[in-house]
């Protein structure tokens, strides 16, 4: 995960480069196990390639379990409960929609060096934004609800793509207005 990875960024958009300063455990989590596979790629065990993912959406990600903010908006707007935002809804990741995503792992497929390759957009769009477009979307007429932010989460982040685009010759190519729309028509 690119976010969750890099921390609070020094800079924007993070390339693959940038300090890996996690504030949560789940993003110490993906820094230690990027150290564990490049110490087997250093010692000849593994040959590699790591997928540093935007926050990913699209049809069947499943808006009760472990899901992103798309999906479980989209669920309960459809439903039409009630949205929570936590904070002030301003905090903006970076949203890549999953069949880009799958281009990607096709593409890195081919790869031959222990590398690492940043998958996102380039573009940062605040919850707040989400939560318009998919209101709109969804013909969800509600508010959101506000609470606090969860501790250790990353305010904004977007990530350099920079790097796959030349040596995996991958670049996105669903725009958001797009994912979000065929998103909310695979919902039943």
């Amino acid at each position: 995960t690119g976010g969750a990875l890099y921390g609070e960024p020094q800079y924007l958009p993070c390339d693959e480069m940038h300090p890996i300063l996690p504030r949560s455990p789940y993003g110490a989590g993906k820094a230690a196990v990027e150290n564990y596979i490049s110490a087997y790629g250093v010692i000849g065990t593994v040959d590699y390639t790591i997928l540093r993912y935007g926050n990913v959406y699209g049809p069947r990600q499943d808006a009760l379990g472990e899901a992103g903010v798309v999906a479980i908006m989209t669920h309960r707007m459809i439903k039409g409960e009630g949205v929570v935002i936590f904070g002030d809804g301003e905090q903006a990741r970076d949203f890549v929609y999953v069949d880009d995503v799958v281009e990607a792992n096709i593409k890195a497929m081919d790869q031959t060096t222990n590398d690492v390759f940043n998958i996102g957009t380039g573009v940062a769009t605040t919850v707040n934004v989400i939560y318009e477009q998919l209101a709109k979307a969804t013909g969800f007429e509600g508010s959101a609800k506000r609470e606090s932010s969860n501790p250790g989460e990353v305010y904004k982040i977007q990530l350099n793509n920079t790097k796959a685009r030349e040596k995996l010759g991958w670049s996105p190519r669903v725009g958001l207005a797009q994912g979000l729309a065929e998103t909310v028509a695979s919902f039943p």
